[in-house]
């Protein structure tokens, strides 16, 4: 006897978010960003009065993270790397508590489950990317 094969749960699936979910998502999600105690005052320091600017690009972000669309040619890493002086690990916990909630506010199920596994990854590569020292472990 033979092991059944595994179905792999991570193959492309033929939902796309539409665009317009896409900015009611990063809207409502960076409302919440922008009125938390914790997570507010950084995105304020580091954005200031140029909301405008980053909203748009966010757009494209997550566009890109989700439909695969191409729209977004930045480096994320890039632009988080500095703030490790302001940013502590424990804040992606925060970060993704309230990006689920809107997911949870906005989409059924299944999108939910599909963006929010999205976004773990890019919390979990931001802070590797910004607090992983393996120097520091030996």
């Amino acid at each position: 006897m033979y092991p059944p094969e595994e179905v792999n749960p991570r193959l492309p699936r033929p939902i796309i978010i539409p665009n317009d979910m896409i900015v009611k998502m990063v809207d409502r999600f960076y409302e919440k960003v922008r009125e938390h105690s914790i997570l507010g005052p950084i995105f304020d320091t580091k954005i200031g009065d140029r909301w405008s600017e980053h909203m748009p690009k966010m757009y494209r972000f997550w566009s890109s993270v989700l439909n695969s669309s191409g729209l977004y040619s930045g480096n994320p890493m890039q632009k988080h790397k500095p703030l490790t002086d302001k940013v502590k690990p424990e804040y992606f916990t925060h970060w993704l508590d309230l990006f689920r909630e809107t997911l949870e506010e906005l989409f059924d199920n299944k999108d939910v489950e599909f963006i929010f596994e999205k976004a773990e990854r890019i919390a979990q590569s931001l802070s590797l990317g910004m607090f992983y020292n393996p120097a520091a472990q030996r």
